[in-house]
């Protein structure tokens, strides 16, 4: 028998996170690794006390047909990647691994090109996390230094004349 490889050892763990999700669009799982050792895990969902959309029986953005990477100001959801960052220590997350894992809930597959929002990006560059291992497939994922997020800063783009 072959031994899974320790990314997606890793990413599995990550998709099983997913399964708390309480977005009807899309669940991400996040897990925080260093050393061999998980850190924080974290899933989309509302923040603690509130309504999460699966309760309501409804998706704001979905409602609004509001499309993917826009307008997150009004989904209720809090992302995996900042629910996994605000379960741990900054000085454990300084140099670590984030793993993510997207679903999409209609079609129950993988997220394809799945990726951190531009709010997580910043907060996992300010963690300190030194990459981002994203599940592309069950046995294939994208692998990014989290230095490239800082070279490329993506919130320059819309900015006209820089």
């Amino acid at each position: 028998m072959d031994r899974r490889d320790k990314h997606n050892y890793y990413l599995d763990i990550a998709q099983t996170v997913l399964e708390r999700g309480t977005c009807l669009r899309r669940n991400y799982g996040s897990i925080i690794v260093k050393n061999d050792e998980i850190i924080s895990t974290g899933y989309t969902g509302a923040p603690r006390g509130r309504k999460n959309c699966m309760d309501m029986g409804y998706c704001r953005r979905a409602s609004l047909k509001v499309p993917r990477g826009e307008r997150y100001e009004l989904c209720r959801s809090v992302h995996s990647e900042a629910n996994a960052i605000i379960s741990a220590s900054r000085k454990d997350m300084i140099g670590a691994t984030l793993y993510l894992v997207g679903r999409d809930m209609e079609k129950g597959e993988l997220v394809p090109d799945a990726s951190s929002c531009a709010m997580c990006k910043r907060m996992i560059i300010n963690a300190g996390i030194e990459k981002v291992i994203i599940r592309n497939t069950k046995d294939t994922y994208t692998e990014v230094p989290v230095s490239l997020w800082i070279e490329n800063d993506d919130s320059l783009e819309d900015i006209k004349g820089y």
